[in-house]
């Protein structure tokens, strides 16, 4: 057979009328129209962004407020101006990241991977810098208490969050989870940076800024997890 008879096959198979019962399409149409409704846009994303930064502000200084501003205190007018605008910088970075996660489309200001990595390295930057104190007193048990109190704080941030942004949709949920975690394990340090003064250099470099890796993992597990549970959930 050559090549001329079996494109002349197919074009006779394609210009033959192949036809459906009207009744299944009347069916089929009655079933999508049934589902179908107007869909409420989301808000712009700078709201969406600014609603993330105001939660995260609110619950660590409702957590510091509850446990007291020993840190606020405590703290030179120099390292004041140093930590809260460079934690606030953070914070909007990664609202505008975990924003743009949950909208599909939306360009990447950064990936959620290298705003955890960018997050960690510029807070034990200057914590180094402005923290000379290198004793290690009571290191591991104020160390963990600050960890956990971090951590709590972080759950509410991470909740209401999702909360926020529940109408969205993360094409990667294990990169949308990152970047809540890390955005809600800042809400966290910045509650420590207000209560906690215990102002020793290695307390501060790991206790304080694991509690942002931390919460990152525990997003992205979570998500991950999540995800994984999709599949079985369809078959049943």
């Amino acid at each position: 057979m050559k090549d001329k008879e079996i494109d002349d096959i197919l074009k006779k198979a394609a210009e033959t009328p192949h036809r459906v019962d009207p009744a299944l399409l009347d069916r089929v149409t009655a079933s999508l129209g049934a589902s179908l409704g107007p869909v409420r846009p989301l808000p712009p994303p700078w709201i969406l962004a600014t609603g993330a930064i105001l939660v995260c502000a609110a619950i660590a200084l409702a957590g510091a407020a509850r446990l007291g501003l020993s840190g606020f205190r405590e703290l030179s007018g120099l390292q004041r101006v140093l930590i809260f605008p460079a934690l606030a910088i953070q914070i909007g970075l990664a609202a505008t990241v975990c924003v743009r996660e949950r909208i599909p489309g939306s360009r990447r200001a950064v990936a959620p991977g290298l705003l955890l990595a960018a997050c960690c390295v510029s807070l034990l930057a200057v914590f180094a810098v402005l923290f000379h104190d290198y004793a290690t007193e009571r290191f591991v048990h104020q160390g963990v208490t600050c960890l956990v109190a971090g951590l709590l704080h972080a759950v509410p941030a991470a909740l209401a969050i999702a909360l926020l942004l529940r109408r969205g949709f993360a094409v990667n949920p294990v990169a949308a989870g990152l970047a809540a975690g890390t955005l809600a394990g800042l809400a966290g340090l910045g509650m420590l940076e207000l209560h906690c003064a215990n102002f020793e250099a290695p307390h501060l470099m790991l206790w304080h800024t694991a509690v942002v890796p931390v919460a990152a993992a525990a997003g992205a597990l979570l998500a991950s997890f999540v995800r994984s549970l999709r599949p079985s959930r369809a078959l049943l």
